[in-house]
C-alpha cells in the first residue's frame, strides 16, 4: 500500500482519490484499497482471511471513469433505498466482481427443501476450474475495555462483538460448500473459502493495538454525549448511515452548537465527522460516535443478561 502522508487515514484517502466526488464512487474506492480489518497472516486467523491488496492502477483508472459516467452504478445499484449498510456495500462489490468479469453468483442461497435454507454464499468467484467462496462482511465496533479481548469490540447498537461475528463465519459459514445441498447445486467445486473483512474500530482514548488486526485498520474516537460539549469549534457533519464507508465529502457541514444540539435528543449512537475546507468541499478530518451517557452501563447490562459474551 503506498505510504500514509502526515494526518491520518482521511488525509491519505483524500490525497489519493480527490478526484472522487460522488458517494457510491468514494463508498466503493474505499472498499478496494482500504487497509483490511483483520490482519490475515495472524495465526488465529488460519489463513481464511482474505484481502484484496490496494487497487491496481488499472482499477484507478476505473474508478476515475465511474466518477465521470457513475450512470452503470446507479444501474446496478437500482432505485432501492438500502436500510443495511451490509447489504450496500455487498452490492457495491457485486458490481466490482462482475465487471471484472469474476463474478458466478452474489447472495446464492442453498436449500435443503422449499422451506429450509441451509445458509448463503455471499460470492462465488470464478477461480481456473474451480470456484472461491469470499464471505463479505464491513463492520463499526468500539472498543469497550470491559469486554475481553475480540468480544471487547462492541456494535454501536450492543448486538455484537467482533468475536462472535468471526465465530460465526468461520463456524458456520465458510463451511457452507461442504454441505451436500451446496454440493449438489454448484456446479464446480469450491477450491477456498475465506471472509473478507473492511471496517473501522472506534476507541475511547487512542488506538489500543490488538493482535490480528491490521496495524493501519481504519480508526476513529468514541465519546459521550456529555465528553461532546468539549469538542473543538469546527465545522461537523452527522453521517448517514450509507456514507459510513469512505471519508465524507460534502458541501457544506454544521457548526458545533447546532451539532450538540442535534444530539441532544439522541437514544442511539450516532456517527459524526470533523470536517476541514479543501477547495470547494468540506472533506472528513476525523471520525468518531457519540454515545448516550449510559452506553457503557448499557453494554455491562447486556454483558450480564448473556445477550453480548463477556
Amino acid at each position: 500500500m503506498p505510504e500514509r502522508p502526515p494526518g491520518g487515514y482521511q488525509a491519505w484517502f483524500e490525497s489519493r482519490w480527490p478526484q472522487l466526488n460522488h458517494p457510491h464512487v468514494r463508498a466503493l474506492a474505499w472498499l478496494l484499497d482500504a487497509p483490511d480489518l483483520l490482519d490475515a497472516a495472524a495465526p488465529q486467523w488460519q489463513g481464511r482471511i482474505a484481502s484484496l491488496g490496494p487497487a491496481s492502477p488499472l482499477a484507478a483508472d476505473w474508478l476515475a471513469a465511474l466518477e465521470r459516467d457513475p450512470a452503470p452504478l446507479q444501474a446496478a445499484l437500482g432505485d432501492k433505498h438500502y436500510s443495511r449498510l451490509g447489504l450496500y456495500a455487498e452490492k457495491l462489490m457485486a458490481f466490482y466482481f462482475a465487471q471484472q468479469g469474476q463474478l458466478y453468483a452474489h447472495g446464492l442461497q442453498v436449500r435443503a427443501d422449499r422451506t429450509d435454507t441451509i445458509g448463503e454464499f455471499d460470492f462465488l468467484l470464478r477461480d481456473g476450474a474451480g470456484l472461491r467462496h469470499i464471505e463479505f462482511a464491513t463492520k463499526f465496533y468500539l472498543l469497550d475495555a470491559d469486554g475481553e479481548g475480540f468480544n471487547g469490540l462492541i456494535g454501536p447498537n450492543l448486538a455484537d462483538t467482533l468475536g462472535v461475528k468471526m465465530r460465526k463465519i468461520f463456524e458456520k459459514q465458510l463451511s457452507l460448500a461442504g454441505h451436500p445441498a451446496a454440493r449438489a447445486l454448484l456446479p464446480m467445486p469450491v477450491t477456498s473459502a475465506q471472509a473478507l473483512v473492511k471496517g473501522w474500530l472506534f476507541y475511547p482514548d487512542g488506538v489500543q493495538p490488538m493482535q490480528g488486526i491490521t496495524q493501519q485498520h481504519c480508526h476513529g474516537f468514541w465519546m459521550t454525549r456529555e465528553q461532546a460539549a468539549g469538542l473543538p469549534e469546527q465545522a461537523y457533519a452527522i453521517m448517514p448511515r450509507l456514507q459510513w464507508l469512505a471519508p465524507l465529502k460534502v458541501d457544506a457541514g454544521i457548526d458545533k452548537p447546532q451539532l450538540l444540539a442535534a444530539l441532544r435528543d439522541a437514544a442511539a449512537p450516532v456517527m459524526i465527522a470533523a470536517l476541514r475546507q479543501s477547495g470547494e468541499w468540506l472533506v472528513e478530518e476525523k471520525r468518531g460516535f457519540i454515545v448516550p451517557d449510559d452506553w457503557r452501563a448499557q453494554a455491562a447490562r447486556r454483558r450480564h443478561e448473556g445477550v453480548l459474551p463477556a
